[in-house]
């Protein structure tokens, strides 16, 4: 969300009588700030141009933890109106096979005690992110794509989970993937939707994340590469994948294709996003399977 969008939200709740939680719940549906600025009144110059938009759900994660540090947004505020969205579109795009509703809001609501008691973790911190169905989640299910793990509860986190858990981050919920992570998808569940277009290909086994990423579901996710399953449904989906160096980022507690081929890796709107992600998502800690010890991207 850009100062401008910043800039126009607040003097529409201010001019219009609309709230401020109000407005930007009706940008879940997709409702443009150009378009609510018409409620500010017609004979008022517009700051934004009248032919642009912008929901809050396609801001940049850059742009929304600026807007979260600063006080502008609470996290409880963008979680509830990523879900509110999730259960608008997501019936139809299936980016999601479970949603976390409950935990998203627990954590939404942790994250903003913390920041606002001053305890800042970081860029990532109260941000809604997505995590492909294929790394573990303690006590909630990780199918890998399968039914016959539809009741597998893992006991304990994968390393990018807990390390987005420590950056303060919201877990939206799991995405949908092929089954196993390769090959066709199982027929009993269903098959990601390419946002843009229901009759192009939404990508292989990372599918649930550009779909969920580039509709404006999360604000980043985790997905998988092994030959190509982050860097496909970025391409065709619309969104920005990195398949990192190997060992980079830490696959323990991630349901494994081919291990030594195996990768994990952030999906984001854009360049910058990615490189933020990335930068929670480096280093292994000692349970790796395979590890770079340290790594930053401000090198």
């Amino acid at each position: 969300m850009t100062d401008q969008e910043t800039k126009i939200v607040s003097a529409v709740s201010a001019s219009s009588g609309f709230a401020r939680r109000e407005l930007l719940k009706g940008l879940v549906s997709g409702v443009a700030l150009s378009q609510a600025a018409v409620a500010w009144g017609a004979n008022t110059k517009s700051i934004f141009p009248a032919t642009s938009e912008a929901p809050l759900h396609y801001a940049s994660l850059l742009d929304v933890a600026r807007l979260i540090k600063g006080g502008d947004l609470r996290s409880t505020e963008l979680t509830q109106l990523l879900l509110d969205r999730i259960e608008v579109v997501d019936g139809s795009l299936h980016g999601y096979v479970t949603l976390m509703a409950d935990q998203a809001m627990d954590s939404a609501r942790l994250a903003e005690a913390e920041i606002l008691a001053g305890r800042y973790k970081g860029p990532l911190h109260g941000v809604p992110i997505g995590i492909k169905d294929l790394c573990f989640t303690q006590g909630v299910p990780t199918m890998a794509g399968t039914k016959v793990l539809s009741n597998f509860i893992p006991e304990y986190d994968a390393t990018v989970v807990a390390k987005l858990k420590a950056a303060g981050a919201v877990i939206l919920g799991k995405l949908t993937l092929c089954e196993g992570a390769h090959g066709p998808y199982n027929p009993e569940l269903e098959v990601p939707v390419n946002p843009w277009n229901a009759k192009r290909w939404s990508g292989v086994s990372s599918s649930g994340n550009g779909v969920a990423t580039a509709a404006g579901l999360c604000f980043g996710s985790v997905g998988t590469d092994t030959g190509g399953s982050i860097r496909y449904p970025s391409a065709v989906n619309g969104c920005v994948g990195l398949k990192p160096t190997y060992g980079r980022v830490s696959r323990y507690g991630v349901f494994a294709l081919a291990e030594s081929m195996d990768h994990v890796g952030p999906i984001t709107a854009n360049v910058a996003d990615n490189a933020l992600l990335l930068e929670v998502l480096a280093g292994s800690g000692n349970l790796s399977f395979s590890r770079i010890r340290s790594f930053s991207t401000s090198r």
